[in-house]
């Protein structure tokens, strides 16, 4: 794995408090730009056979309308489907939304972000973040390291790694100086979400 400081700071984290269609939402925003084409990084984060060698095994319908599986994760169902650009869906609940969005930087190069939101009575308060964020973090981390040519055999058993789980830690303090920017938390409602994300990310260290 490449310098874990270098791969946290390829990601930038965002943290908002905002009204929705279903009232207050607390809102998760991460970004990363990757060296491959718009098209390439579309096809790696929908295709069955691409997904499993840096995220998981899925099953089900990537097109609008349809709904899909990961393996021993969340379940949901596709709102809006525009390739190469836009993914927006639930995710593990009809009021928890991700939207995927894909834009070039670029000659072979394209900025990902994922934002995903859920009402605040879901999250308690901005502090929420911690319990999707380094999750978030992951997964990027995850597919830079595929589209850079180091596919894995095992996401899962790759990010539950001692490496895995400290790049987790440090995502973990990352996410809560995002939350602290961000005013949308006390301190106290940060310091008790850093305890719960540790346990879930980096229960052994």
């Amino acid at each position: 794995m490449k310098d874990i400081t270098e791969q946290l700071e390829a990601i930038r984290r965002e943290v908002a408090r905002r009204d929705g269609e279903l009232g207050e939402m607390v809102a998760v925003l991460v970004r990363r730009t990757y060296q491959a084409d718009v098209d390439d990084v579309w096809d790696a984060i929908t295709s069955k056979e691409r997904l499993p060698r840096w995220f998981a095994p899925v099953s089900g319908d990537f097109r609008e309308g349809g709904s899909f599986q990961v393996e021993n994760m969340a379940s949901g169902e596709i709102l809006q489907c525009r390739p190469p650009k836009l993914l927006r869906m639930t995710y593990g609940g009809p009021t928890s939304i991700v939207e995927v969005r894909l834009t070039s930087a670029g000659a072979d190069s394209a900025d990902l972000e994922v934002e995903h939101t859920v009402p605040i009575e879901m999250a308690g308060s901005g502090a929420g973040a911690l319990y999707v964020g380094p999750g978030w973090d992951q997964g990027l981390l995850m597919l830079a390291r595929y589209l850079g040519g180091e596919p894995s055999d095992d996401p899962l058993a790759d990010q539950n790694s001692l490496a895995g789980q400290e790049f987790s830690r440090r995502s973990i303090q990352a996410w809560a100086d995002a939350i602290r920017a961000s005013g949308t938390a006390t301190e106290d409602e940060i310091t008790a979400s850093v305890t719960a994300a540790a346990t879930h990310f980096a229960p052994d260290l």
